[in-house]
């Protein structure tokens, strides 16, 4: 299996007749290229069984229209994945997963357009200002304010605002099967402003689990580390590296092949 560039998407197909569609939405500033970034976590699940849609974006203050976008190329992708016949036609479940504002992109999906999905898999959820999200943006607004000498309450900020988001999920969101994801190591996860919120909407439904690591843990990438004839102590430190990085993604991968598909580890 290879990943094949198909309308401005990454595509990965399992040998096998697919048991399920992924559409795969990254984080804000690592999502113009997921098939290298993401490529371990996304092509274990391919692996596994998954067919594989991973959309690129580029950030930008207009998170509508990105959401918007992702959602058109995606549904052009699978409709001609079916033309072709890399994907049979008929039933198979379409699932989102999304890290950081990938999460942002699913949930606005899914409070604004009728699309149908088994569940949505949201991994370190964020939904911060872009004062905090946007490096030097505060310094930017300040300058920009002073330069032209206009009122100093303008600010730049994204659409939908953070508030507006989660009034829009509060009130829209239709995907009634969720898992959320955080790790302990996640100093920007917000996953705890989300869950009661998806919570209220759909009782029962809504899955959470804390795992090792942190927010970097889905862009973890298996490293392939030989040693020598002689093992030496940047053996130690290279089989230690790997060691870690690998457990944190292998156990992630376990929980959300767990949740996608439970008779799969049995």
């Amino acid at each position: 299996m290879e990943w094949q560039e198909i309308s401005g998407s990454w595509v990965y197909l399992p040998t096998t007749k697919p048991i399920g569609i992924v559409h795969f939405l990254g984080g804000a500033f690592v999502a113009t290229a997921p098939q290298v970034t993401y490529r371990s976590l996304l092509q274990q699940l391919g692996q596994a069984g998954f067919a594989i849609i991973a959309t690129p974006f580029l950030n930008t203050l207009d998170h509508l229209a990105i959401a918007r976008d992702v959602l058109n190329r995606f549904e052009t992708i699978l409709d001609r994945l079916q033309r072709n016949n890399f994907i049979t036609k008929g039933y198979l479940p379409i699932y989102g997963i999304g890290h950081s504002m990938g999460c942002k992109l699913h949930l606005l999906i899914g409070s604004l357009y009728e699309v149908e999905r088994a569940g949505n898999i949201l991994i370190s959820f964020n939904n911060y200002p872009a004062s905090r999200a946007i490096p030097f943006l505060e310094q930017f607004n300040n300058t920009f304010t002073l330069s032209l000498n206009v009122n100093p309450a303008f600010n730049v900020e994204f659409s939908p605002s953070p508030t507006e988001t989660s009034e829009l999920i509060a009130s829209n969101y239709n995907i009634r099967r969720n898992l959320l994801i955080k790790f302990n190591n996640d100093t920007i996860d917000q996953t705890i402003t989300l869950e009661p919120v998806l919570q209220q909407r759909f009782p029962e439904m809504i899955a959470t689990l804390t795992l090792p690591g942190n927010h970097l843990t889905p862009l973890s990438q298996e490293i392939n580390w030989q040693t020598g004839d002689i093992f030496t102590p940047f053996d130690v430190f290279g089989q230690w590296f790997k060691q870690g990085f690998s457990r944190d993604l292998s156990r992630l991968n376990q929980e959300i092949l767990r949740w996608l598909n439970p008779f799969s580890l049995v």
